[in-house]
């Protein structure tokens, strides 16, 4: 098979994947009583994670980036939320990718998509405090009103910073790892039709 033959078959895996996790990004859901609803769940770097396994870690950031592109039409924060997401999806696939593509083996998946899911949840720190909530407190939420949605919820908190690490962090790490406990069992046997336009 020529490399021209290749390179489509991974551009149209990639192409559907994106697609797949453009859907899940909508199907978001609000964790009551365990984080501020203003943060949502969703499984939408589960096809991202399958395309790094599939194609390579590029091809995982690719799928991130084609998914928050799609999903700036629809956005509610001025393309932050998407921007963070990116980051965040990136930080997750291209970790998982890169452990996996070294030893393809079962064991380095599960490594790689783990080692991903606290990579991501470590940024999401950076993301949130740096990016994301200094332009919600300009733009819609003052820092005292974040606050307070987080206080809610767990009173004796003093500052966003610290409710990044107490909430954030281990959200952000919970919802990789359920991705990646969706994807390793189901990448076996979806690996017959993606192993078709994988060019290792």
């Amino acid at each position: 098979m020529n490399n021209q033959k290749i390179s489509t078959r991974v551009m149209a895996g990639s192409a559907m994947l994106s697609a797949l996790a453009v859907v899940l990004q909508f199907i978001e859901f609000p964790i009551p009583l365990l984080i501020p609803p203003f943060i949502k769940f969703d499984l939408s770097d589960l096809p991202p994670l399958i395309g790094a396994f599939a194609y390579g870690p590029v091809a995982g950031v690719l799928i991130e980036f084609i998914k928050n592109l799609i999903h700036c039409a629809v956005t509610k924060s001025a393309t932050v939320g998407e921007l963070s997401n990116f980051i965040l999806g990136a930080c997750f696939t291209a970790t998982a990718g890169l452990i996996y593509k070294r030893h393809k083996t079962k064991k380095t998946a599960i490594i790689g998509a783990f080692a991903g899911a606290i990579v991501m949840g470590l940024a999401s720190i950076v993301s949130n405090y740096f990016v994301v909530y200094p332009f919600y407190y300009k733009a819609f939420m003052p820092e005292e009103v974040v606050l307070s949605a987080y206080q809610a919820i767990l009173p004796g908190v003093t500052s966003v910073l610290q409710c990044l690490f107490i909430f954030n962090l281990p959200f952000t790490i919970v919802k990789g790892v359920i991705c990646a406990l969706i994807a390793i069992p189901i990448y076996k046997p979806l690996r017959k039709i993606l192993k078709q336009t994988d060019p290792s």
